[in-house]
Protein backbone atom coordinates (compact mmCIF):
# COMPACT_ATOMS: atom_id res chain seq x y z
CA UNK A 1 0.00 0.00 0.00
CA UNK A 2 1.65 3.49 -0.80
CA UNK A 3 1.51 5.81 1.61
CA UNK A 4 -0.30 8.80 1.52
CA UNK A 5 1.06 12.20 2.70
CA UNK A 6 -0.94 14.61 5.16
CA UNK A 7 -2.39 17.49 3.69
CA UNK A 8 -0.39 20.49 4.37
CA UNK A 9 -2.32 22.78 6.71
CA UNK A 10 -1.07 26.40 6.51
CA UNK A 11 -4.04 27.95 8.59
CA UNK A 12 -1.98 29.22 11.25
CA UNK A 13 0.28 30.67 8.75
CA UNK A 14 -2.21 32.49 6.51
CA UNK A 15 -3.77 34.15 10.22
CA UNK A 16 -0.08 35.56 10.89
CA UNK A 17 0.34 36.12 7.35
CA UNK A 18 -2.91 38.72 7.35
CA UNK A 19 -1.93 40.36 10.66
CA UNK A 20 1.35 41.01 9.06
CA UNK A 21 -0.10 42.27 5.89
CA UNK A 22 -1.89 44.72 7.97
CA UNK A 23 1.27 45.80 10.41
CA UNK A 24 2.91 46.52 6.86
CA UNK A 25 0.10 48.35 5.56
CA UNK A 26 -0.31 51.08 8.88
CA UNK A 27 3.24 51.00 10.65
CA UNK A 28 4.46 50.31 7.09
CA UNK A 29 2.67 54.61 6.09
CA UNK A 30 5.45 56.19 8.20
CA UNK A 31 8.21 54.93 5.94
CA UNK A 32 6.88 56.40 2.65
CA UNK A 33 5.78 59.83 4.66
CA UNK A 34 9.03 60.09 6.46
CA UNK A 35 11.04 59.35 2.82
CA UNK A 36 8.92 62.43 1.36
CA UNK A 37 9.82 64.91 3.99
CA UNK A 38 13.02 63.45 5.54
CA UNK A 39 15.39 64.92 2.95
CA UNK A 40 13.42 68.45 2.27
CA UNK A 41 13.38 68.67 6.53
CA UNK A 42 17.04 68.40 6.07
CA UNK A 43 17.48 70.66 3.27
CA UNK A 44 15.86 73.50 5.73
CA UNK A 45 17.82 72.66 8.95
CA UNK A 46 21.35 71.83 7.83
CA UNK A 47 23.97 74.27 7.13
CA UNK A 48 25.41 72.82 4.19
CA UNK A 49 23.17 71.34 1.30
CA UNK A 50 24.95 68.30 0.45
CA UNK A 51 23.95 66.94 3.84
CA UNK A 52 20.40 67.32 3.02
CA UNK A 53 19.56 63.11 2.61
CA UNK A 54 21.81 62.90 5.88
CA UNK A 55 18.03 62.01 8.13
CA UNK A 56 17.29 59.56 5.68
CA UNK A 57 21.14 58.46 5.93
CA UNK A 58 20.34 58.16 9.65
CA UNK A 59 17.45 56.24 8.98
CA UNK A 60 19.00 53.40 7.26
CA UNK A 61 22.06 53.73 9.23
CA UNK A 62 19.50 52.90 12.52
CA UNK A 63 18.35 50.11 10.53
CA UNK A 64 21.75 48.83 9.68
CA UNK A 65 23.12 48.52 13.25
CA UNK A 66 19.92 47.36 14.66
CA UNK A 67 19.70 44.17 12.68
CA UNK A 68 22.48 42.08 13.99
CA UNK A 69 20.99 42.60 17.57
CA UNK A 70 17.51 42.58 16.98
CA UNK A 71 17.24 39.07 15.04
CA UNK A 72 19.05 36.80 18.03
CA UNK A 73 16.83 38.91 20.27
CA UNK A 74 13.68 37.98 18.36
CA UNK A 75 15.24 34.27 18.38
CA UNK A 76 15.81 34.18 21.58
CA UNK A 77 12.75 36.31 22.98
CA UNK A 78 10.36 35.50 19.63
CA UNK A 79 9.52 38.08 16.83
CA UNK A 80 6.38 39.69 18.49
CA UNK A 81 8.81 40.87 21.50
CA UNK A 82 11.13 42.54 18.73
CA UNK A 83 8.05 43.89 17.20
CA UNK A 84 7.17 45.81 20.61
CA UNK A 85 10.82 47.19 20.50
CA UNK A 86 10.67 48.46 16.67
CA UNK A 87 7.03 50.33 16.90
CA UNK A 88 7.82 51.70 20.32
CA UNK A 89 11.82 53.15 18.81
CA UNK A 90 9.85 54.72 15.73
CA UNK A 91 7.36 56.71 17.98
CA UNK A 92 10.22 57.83 20.05
CA UNK A 93 12.06 58.65 16.76
CA UNK A 94 9.40 60.26 15.27
CA UNK A 95 8.78 62.56 18.91
CA UNK A 96 12.43 63.54 18.54
CA UNK A 97 12.60 64.52 15.34
CA UNK A 98 9.35 66.16 15.85
CA UNK A 99 10.90 68.23 18.50
CA UNK A 100 14.11 68.87 16.49
CA UNK A 101 12.10 70.33 13.67
CA UNK A 102 10.43 72.79 16.27
CA UNK A 103 13.39 73.92 17.64
CA UNK A 104 14.96 73.54 14.35
CA UNK A 105 18.10 71.60 15.40
CA UNK A 106 19.85 69.25 12.64
CA UNK A 107 21.25 67.44 15.30
CA UNK A 108 18.63 66.33 17.36
CA UNK A 109 16.46 65.60 14.14
CA UNK A 110 19.13 63.10 12.85
CA UNK A 111 18.89 61.44 16.40
CA UNK A 112 15.26 61.22 15.67
CA UNK A 113 16.03 59.66 12.61
CA UNK A 114 18.07 57.10 14.08
CA UNK A 115 15.56 55.66 16.13
CA UNK A 116 13.43 55.54 12.99
CA UNK A 117 16.01 53.58 11.50
CA UNK A 118 15.42 50.71 14.87
CA UNK A 119 11.51 50.22 13.28
CA UNK A 120 12.55 50.22 10.34
CA UNK A 121 14.61 47.39 10.71
CA UNK A 122 11.55 45.58 12.66
CA UNK A 123 9.46 45.93 9.97
CA UNK A 124 12.32 44.62 7.75
CA UNK A 125 11.74 41.54 9.77
CA UNK A 126 7.93 40.88 9.05
CA UNK A 127 8.56 38.97 5.65
CA UNK A 128 10.98 36.25 7.30
CA UNK A 129 8.29 36.16 10.12
CA UNK A 130 5.51 35.10 7.61
CA UNK A 131 7.89 31.77 6.92
CA UNK A 132 8.36 30.64 10.47
CA UNK A 133 5.01 28.81 10.31
CA UNK A 134 4.46 28.46 6.74
CA UNK A 135 5.53 25.42 4.60
CA UNK A 136 7.89 24.82 2.11
CA UNK A 137 5.45 25.56 -0.86
CA UNK A 138 3.62 28.34 1.18
CA UNK A 139 6.71 30.57 1.92
CA UNK A 140 7.41 32.69 -1.26
CA UNK A 141 3.29 33.67 -1.43
CA UNK A 142 3.34 34.12 2.06
CA UNK A 143 6.66 36.74 1.74
CA UNK A 144 5.10 37.91 -0.96
CA UNK A 145 1.51 38.86 0.88
CA UNK A 146 3.49 40.74 3.62
CA UNK A 147 5.37 42.75 1.22
CA UNK A 148 2.13 43.16 -0.84
CA UNK A 149 0.62 45.08 2.56
CA UNK A 150 3.21 47.94 1.39
CA UNK A 151 0.77 48.60 -1.30
CA UNK A 152 -2.28 50.24 1.41
CA UNK A 153 1.17 51.52 3.22
CA UNK A 154 1.79 53.27 -0.33
CA UNK A 155 -1.81 54.99 -0.43
CA UNK A 156 -2.31 55.96 2.99
CA UNK A 157 1.58 57.26 3.43
CA UNK A 158 1.60 60.65 1.32
CA UNK A 159 -1.77 61.05 1.16
CA UNK A 160 -1.74 61.09 4.68
CA UNK A 161 1.15 63.36 4.51
CA UNK A 162 -0.89 66.32 2.57
CA UNK A 163 -3.23 66.39 5.34
CA UNK A 164 -1.44 66.83 7.95
CA UNK A 165 2.38 69.02 6.42
CA UNK A 166 0.76 71.92 6.87
CA UNK A 167 -1.20 72.00 9.88
CA UNK A 168 1.33 73.86 11.92
CA UNK A 169 3.61 76.79 11.59
CA UNK A 170 6.75 74.56 11.39
CA UNK A 171 7.11 73.03 8.26
CA UNK A 172 6.64 69.43 8.56
CA UNK A 173 5.71 69.03 12.03
CA UNK A 174 2.45 67.32 11.60
CA UNK A 175 3.89 64.28 9.85
CA UNK A 176 6.18 63.30 12.27
CA UNK A 177 3.66 63.86 15.22
CA UNK A 178 0.99 61.93 12.67
CA UNK A 179 4.30 59.20 12.69
CA UNK A 180 4.33 58.98 16.41
CA UNK A 181 0.60 58.28 16.44
CA UNK A 182 0.74 55.12 13.65
CA UNK A 183 3.57 53.60 15.49
CA UNK A 184 1.57 53.63 19.14
CA UNK A 185 -1.97 52.29 17.21
CA UNK A 186 -0.55 50.00 15.03
CA UNK A 187 1.43 48.01 17.52
CA UNK A 188 -1.56 46.19 18.95
CA UNK A 189 -1.69 44.23 15.80
CA UNK A 190 0.90 42.23 17.25
CA UNK A 191 -1.16 40.95 20.08
CA UNK A 192 -2.98 38.67 17.33
CA UNK A 193 0.00 37.13 16.24
CA UNK A 194 0.26 33.53 16.93
CA UNK A 195 4.46 32.67 16.12
CA UNK A 196 6.86 30.22 17.47
CA UNK A 197 8.00 31.40 21.41
CA UNK A 198 11.70 32.66 21.33
CA UNK A 199 14.49 30.17 22.49
CA UNK A 200 14.68 31.00 25.79
CA UNK A 201 10.95 29.74 26.31
CA UNK A 202 11.06 26.43 24.93
CA UNK A 203 13.08 23.59 25.41
CA UNK A 204 16.10 23.05 23.97
CA UNK A 205 16.47 20.16 21.42
CA UNK A 206 19.85 19.43 19.98
CA UNK A 207 19.98 19.45 16.63
CA UNK A 208 22.17 17.31 14.18
CA UNK A 209 23.46 19.88 12.22
CA UNK A 210 25.02 22.58 13.78
CA UNK A 211 24.87 26.32 13.32
CA UNK A 212 27.52 27.28 10.60
CA UNK A 213 29.86 29.99 11.54
CA UNK A 214 29.78 33.18 9.78
CA UNK A 215 32.44 32.91 7.60
CA UNK A 216 30.68 29.24 6.62
CA UNK A 217 27.53 30.96 5.36
CA UNK A 218 29.39 33.85 3.46
CA UNK A 219 30.73 31.02 1.42
CA UNK A 220 27.64 29.34 0.78
CA UNK A 221 26.70 30.79 -3.02
CA UNK A 222 23.36 30.94 -2.74
CA UNK A 223 23.45 32.75 0.36
CA UNK A 224 25.58 35.49 -0.77
CA UNK A 225 23.99 35.93 -4.07
CA UNK A 226 20.90 36.53 -2.12
CA UNK A 227 22.82 39.10 -0.26
CA UNK A 228 24.17 40.86 -3.20
CA UNK A 229 21.00 40.73 -5.22
CA UNK A 230 19.39 42.30 -1.75
CA UNK A 231 21.82 45.00 -1.77
CA UNK A 232 21.61 46.13 -5.35
CA UNK A 233 18.10 46.21 -5.61
CA UNK A 234 17.22 48.09 -2.09
CA UNK A 235 20.60 50.40 -2.30
CA UNK A 236 19.65 51.43 -6.02
CA UNK A 237 15.84 51.71 -4.98
CA UNK A 238 17.06 53.80 -2.29
CA UNK A 239 19.52 56.00 -4.38
CA UNK A 240 17.05 57.09 -6.65
CA UNK A 241 13.74 57.79 -4.00
CA UNK A 242 15.96 59.22 -1.61
CA UNK A 243 16.62 61.72 -4.37
CA UNK A 244 13.19 62.12 -5.79
CA UNK A 245 10.95 64.79 -4.06
CA UNK A 246 14.68 67.26 -4.14
CA UNK A 247 14.62 66.43 -7.95
CA UNK A 248 10.91 67.33 -8.09
CA UNK A 249 10.75 70.28 -6.32
CA UNK A 250 13.76 71.45 -7.69
CA UNK A 251 12.72 71.31 -11.29
CA UNK A 252 9.81 73.50 -10.39
CA UNK A 253 6.79 71.18 -9.48
CA UNK A 254 5.31 71.09 -5.88
CA UNK A 255 5.66 69.13 -2.92
CA UNK A 256 2.32 67.67 -3.68
CA UNK A 257 3.98 66.49 -7.28
CA UNK A 258 6.72 65.02 -5.28
CA UNK A 259 4.40 63.23 -2.60
CA UNK A 260 2.09 61.98 -5.88
CA UNK A 261 5.33 60.45 -7.69
CA UNK A 262 6.65 58.93 -4.74
CA UNK A 263 3.22 57.14 -3.97
CA UNK A 264 3.12 55.49 -7.29
CA UNK A 265 6.40 54.01 -7.01
CA UNK A 266 5.45 52.67 -3.57
CA UNK A 267 2.39 51.19 -5.44
CA UNK A 268 4.51 49.84 -8.08
CA UNK A 269 6.91 48.55 -5.53
CA UNK A 270 4.57 46.47 -3.72
CA UNK A 271 1.76 45.54 -6.06
CA UNK A 272 3.08 42.87 -7.89
CA UNK A 273 3.76 41.40 -4.55
CA UNK A 274 0.34 39.60 -4.87
CA UNK A 275 1.77 37.16 -7.63
CA UNK A 276 5.51 37.70 -7.28
CA UNK A 277 5.66 34.18 -4.78
CA UNK A 278 3.44 32.60 -8.07
CA UNK A 279 6.33 33.67 -10.39
CA UNK A 280 8.69 32.23 -8.38
CA UNK A 281 7.25 29.27 -7.97
CA UNK A 282 6.66 28.80 -11.71
CA UNK A 283 9.14 30.04 -13.42
CA UNK A 284 12.43 29.77 -10.22
CA UNK A 285 13.73 32.81 -8.41
CA UNK A 286 17.04 33.36 -10.14
CA UNK A 287 14.64 33.99 -13.55
CA UNK A 288 12.82 36.40 -11.22
CA UNK A 289 15.78 38.23 -9.60
CA UNK A 290 17.26 38.99 -13.34
CA UNK A 291 14.11 39.97 -14.14
CA UNK A 292 13.85 42.32 -11.26
CA UNK A 293 17.71 43.71 -12.61
CA UNK A 294 16.53 44.13 -16.12
CA UNK A 295 13.63 46.63 -14.85
CA UNK A 296 15.70 48.67 -12.47
CA UNK A 297 18.44 49.17 -15.53
CA UNK A 298 15.23 50.02 -17.72
CA UNK A 299 14.30 52.55 -14.74
CA UNK A 300 17.77 54.83 -15.21
CA UNK A 301 17.08 54.87 -18.89
CA UNK A 302 13.61 56.10 -18.78
CA UNK A 303 15.23 58.81 -15.84
CA UNK A 304 18.15 59.76 -18.70
CA UNK A 305 15.28 59.66 -21.09
CA UNK A 306 13.36 62.22 -19.29
CA UNK A 307 16.57 64.19 -18.76
CA UNK A 308 17.92 64.67 -22.14
CA UNK A 309 14.14 65.81 -23.56
CA UNK A 310 14.08 68.11 -20.75
CA UNK A 311 12.87 71.87 -22.22
CA UNK A 312 14.29 74.72 -19.67
CA UNK A 313 16.50 72.28 -17.28
CA UNK A 314 12.49 70.59 -16.31
CA UNK A 315 12.19 67.08 -17.21
CA UNK A 316 8.23 65.85 -17.61
CA UNK A 317 6.46 64.46 -15.01
CA UNK A 318 5.72 61.70 -16.83
CA UNK A 319 9.77 60.75 -17.17
CA UNK A 320 9.78 61.01 -13.13
CA UNK A 321 7.00 58.56 -12.91
CA UNK A 322 7.72 56.06 -15.38
CA UNK A 323 11.51 56.23 -14.00
CA UNK A 324 10.05 55.60 -10.19
CA UNK A 325 7.31 53.21 -11.11
CA UNK A 326 10.06 51.36 -13.33
CA UNK A 327 12.19 51.63 -9.76
CA UNK A 328 9.44 49.76 -7.63
CA UNK A 329 9.11 46.75 -9.72
CA UNK A 330 12.63 46.55 -10.40
CA UNK A 331 12.59 46.50 -6.91
CA UNK A 332 9.83 43.87 -6.20
CA UNK A 333 11.28 41.49 -8.01
CA UNK A 334 14.92 41.48 -7.42
CA UNK A 335 14.46 41.99 -3.51
CA UNK A 336 11.59 39.41 -2.92
CA UNK A 337 13.49 37.39 -5.40
CA UNK A 338 16.76 37.11 -3.14
CA UNK A 339 14.74 37.22 0.60
CA UNK A 340 13.14 34.22 -0.86
CA UNK A 341 16.47 32.38 -2.33
CA UNK A 342 17.87 33.52 1.36
CA UNK A 343 15.60 31.67 3.37
CA UNK A 344 15.57 28.37 1.14
CA UNK A 345 19.31 28.62 2.01
CA UNK A 346 19.73 27.86 5.88
CA UNK A 347 18.44 26.06 8.67
CA UNK A 348 15.81 27.13 11.40
CA UNK A 349 18.84 27.25 13.65
CA UNK A 350 20.98 29.49 11.74
CA UNK A 351 17.59 31.74 11.40
CA UNK A 352 18.80 34.47 13.84
CA UNK A 353 22.30 34.73 12.35
CA UNK A 354 21.80 34.69 8.92
CA UNK A 355 18.73 36.94 8.73
CA UNK A 356 20.52 39.26 10.73
CA UNK A 357 23.68 39.42 9.24
CA UNK A 358 22.12 40.05 6.21
CA UNK A 359 19.78 42.87 7.09
CA UNK A 360 23.00 44.59 8.60
CA UNK A 361 24.97 43.65 5.03
CA UNK A 362 21.40 44.90 3.02
CA UNK A 363 21.09 48.52 5.01
CA UNK A 364 24.80 49.28 5.19
CA UNK A 365 24.71 49.42 1.69
CA UNK A 366 21.70 51.12 1.34
CA UNK A 367 23.10 53.82 3.99
CA UNK A 368 25.78 54.59 1.84
CA UNK A 369 23.40 54.75 -1.05
CA UNK A 370 21.11 57.19 0.90
CA UNK A 371 24.56 59.48 1.51
CA UNK A 372 25.62 59.36 -1.89
CA UNK A 373 21.99 60.43 -3.29
CA UNK A 374 22.26 63.78 -1.22
CA UNK A 375 25.75 64.35 -2.29
CA UNK A 376 24.64 63.49 -5.98
CA UNK A 377 22.03 65.22 -5.99
CA UNK A 378 22.60 68.41 -4.47
CA UNK A 379 26.49 68.54 -5.39
CA UNK A 380 26.99 67.14 -8.79
CA UNK A 381 26.47 70.98 -10.76
CA UNK A 382 24.87 73.88 -10.53
CA UNK A 383 21.10 72.67 -11.71
CA UNK A 384 18.90 70.55 -10.86
CA UNK A 385 18.72 68.13 -13.51
CA UNK A 386 22.57 67.59 -13.73
CA UNK A 387 22.25 66.28 -10.30
CA UNK A 388 19.16 63.95 -11.21
CA UNK A 389 21.34 62.81 -13.85
CA UNK A 390 24.11 61.89 -11.64
CA UNK A 391 22.09 59.65 -9.33
CA UNK A 392 20.74 57.51 -12.29
CA UNK A 393 23.86 56.91 -14.23
CA UNK A 394 25.38 55.86 -10.91
CA UNK A 395 22.97 52.88 -11.20
CA UNK A 396 25.14 51.17 -14.09
CA UNK A 397 28.38 49.38 -12.07
CA UNK A 398 26.03 48.40 -9.06
CA UNK A 399 23.35 46.50 -11.30
CA UNK A 400 27.12 44.93 -13.51
CA UNK A 401 27.71 43.47 -10.00
CA UNK A 402 24.44 41.86 -9.24
CA UNK A 403 24.02 40.72 -12.91
CA UNK A 404 27.48 39.07 -13.13
CA UNK A 405 26.84 37.81 -9.37
CA UNK A 406 23.59 35.90 -10.41
CA UNK A 407 25.23 34.35 -13.97
CA UNK A 408 28.02 32.98 -11.89
CA UNK A 409 25.87 31.63 -9.27
CA UNK A 410 23.69 30.02 -12.64
CA UNK A 411 27.47 28.54 -13.99
CA UNK A 412 28.08 27.39 -10.38
CA UNK A 413 24.85 25.36 -10.60
CA UNK A 414 24.89 23.49 -13.64
CA UNK A 415 28.17 22.63 -13.13
CA UNK A 416 27.39 20.88 -10.25
CA UNK A 417 25.10 19.11 -12.53
CA UNK A 418 22.07 21.04 -10.35
CA UNK A 419 18.93 20.22 -12.52
CA UNK A 420 16.34 21.56 -10.15
CA UNK A 421 14.27 24.76 -11.87
CA UNK A 422 15.37 28.06 -10.65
Amino acid sequence: MTDIAPPIDDTRAKRNVAVLVAAQAILGAQMPMIFVVGGLAGKQLATNICWATLPISLIIFGSMTTAPWLSPFMQAFGRRAGFYIGALAGALGAAIAAYGLYVASFPILLIGSYFTGIYMSAQGFYRFAATDTASDTFKPKAISYVMAGGLLSAILGPQLNKLVEGQFAVPFLGVYLAVVALNLIGMLLFLALDLPKGSRNTPKVASATPPRTRGELLRDPNIIVAMIVALVAYSLMNLVMTSTPLAVVGCGYSLDNANDIVSAHVLAMFAPSFFTGHLIVRFGVKTIMATGLVILAAAGLAALGGVSLADANQPSLVSFYAALILLGLGWNFGFIGATTLLTSSHGAHERGVVQGLNDMVVFGSVTMASLASGGLMNCSGGVPIEGWSAVNIAMAPFLALAGGALIWLTVKARTLGDGARG
